[in-house]
């Protein structure tokens, strides 16, 4: 099967999630993706729990179809081989502090004058530049400094943290964008550019209706708005057999068609949140409380009025739209039968997550590194 970045070569110095997540769906598009760990463990998340053998589960579905070298950059034999393999690469992604690059000899300008074709995609918790680029954070601190965490939970209550990483799976998601574009520029010119990303930026883009409404009456109130819980007809409900569902009647027939299935008068008025809100959803809560998660799913069925069950991650895999698109796979790694999830955009990688530093002496060959410079980074302890 042709992949569609089939070589495109990328180094990948990152770890944990943003990073792994950016060059994972890289490596899924075709592209040849180095890892490059550094010998004190490693990309962390490996030692994570849940094990699959001695790997966390995750590290194995976010480095599939790439190999894995350990080399010290800390060390001047270290920095010199990573120079010397840098030429073979199309893209290099990093996710260190801005500074951290430039300590080591090796900064984005000084790179980009030395390899003026290389494209290099930095991800960082607030850019390159501005008042906090230099200050640590995690998913929730970027969701917070973003403003979207204060749009996320009821309007009465604290902010409540998404289910998942939205700022480091955005800021991977936006860093292959931007290496694609940069790549179709570099087609054009010649020359690279640098992607500066940065996390707690890359979850604007998934409010853009909440911030229009912002910009439009100077106001986004959390819980308030019609989309994140300010009216009856889109929100969860908990149902007879105490699981939930969810109601997206948004658009006018589908809320006629959800009154006239449970016997409730149809009124344009509760697609405007207001005051009124209040008595309609606790009728609403009345009502989903008569029958059970499943007889709601047939209801949807029969009503077709954007009606469905909030599924457990536990009945994911047995899904039938899930199983019916091949959304979970399972793949052999040397610990274990891995699921995986199939991204939206390319079939899996079919390599495996390599064991760290398993392709440390051949990636370092490819390099033009003769065996006895090999042996002696080897020996020395800047690779392994």
């Amino acid at each position: 099967m042709t992949r569609p970045l089939e070589g495109v070569r990328v180094l990948d110095l990152t770890r944990l999630l943003p990073g792994p997540f950016a060059t994972l769906v890289l490596a899924d598009l075709g592209a040849e993706v180095d890892k490059v760990e550094d010998p004190h463990g490693g990309d962390y998340l490996r030692h994570m729990p849940p094990q699959l053998g001695d790997q966390n589960a995750a590290f194995l579905a976010l480095n599939r179809g790439k190999r894995s070298m350990v080399l010290d950059l800390k060390r001047p034999d270290g920095r010199e081989a990573l120079l010397r393999m840098l030429p073979r690469y199309d893209v290099l992604i990093e996710q260190f502090r801005p500074g951290v690059l430039d300590r080591l000899g090796l900064s984005h300008a000084a790179l980009r004058e030395r390899f003026p074709r290389l494209v290099i995609a930095a991800i960082t918790g607030y850019g390159q530049d501005g008042p906090l680029a230099h200050r640590a954070g995690h998913d929730l601190n970027y969701l917070a400094r973003s403003g979207i965490l204060g749009l996320t939970g009821p309007h009465d209550g604290a902010p409540q943290p998404p289910g998942f990483q939205l700022a480091d799976v955005g800021g991977g998601m936006w860093a292959v964008i931007g290496v694609l574009a940069a790549l179709r520029a570099r087609d054009v010119s010649g020359q690279g550019s640098l992607v500066d990303v940065a996390m707690s930026e890359s979850t604007l883009p998934f409010a853009m209706v909440q911030l229009g409404t912002l910009f439009g009456t100077g106001d986004a109130a959390r819980g308030g708005e019609p989309l994140t819980g300010g009216i009856a007809p889109y929100g969860t409900y908990r149902t007879k057999d105490g699981r939930y569902v969810s109601l997206g009647a948004l658009e006018p027939k589908f809320w006629r068609s959800f009154c006239e299935g449970v016997g409730l008068e149809f009124d344009m008025g509760a697609m405007m949140p207001g005051p009124h809100q209040v008595a309609l959803k606790t009728k609403l809560v009345e009502i989903f409380a008569t029958r059970t998660r499943d007889e709601w799913t047939v209801f949807n069925t029969e009503r077709d009025c954007c009606l469905e069950p909030v599924l457990q991650p536990s009945e994911l895999a047995s899904d039938p739209q899930l199983v019916a698109r091949r959304v979970f796979v399972q793949q052999d790694t040397p610990w274990g039968k891995s699921t995986q999830v199939r991204l939206p955009v390319a079939e899996p990688a079919e390599a495996p997550a390599p064991a760290m530093g398993q392709h440390t002496r051949a990636i370092l060959a490819e390099a033009g590194l003769a065996d006895a410079e090999i042996d002696a980074l080897l020996a020395s302890g800047a690779a392994r």
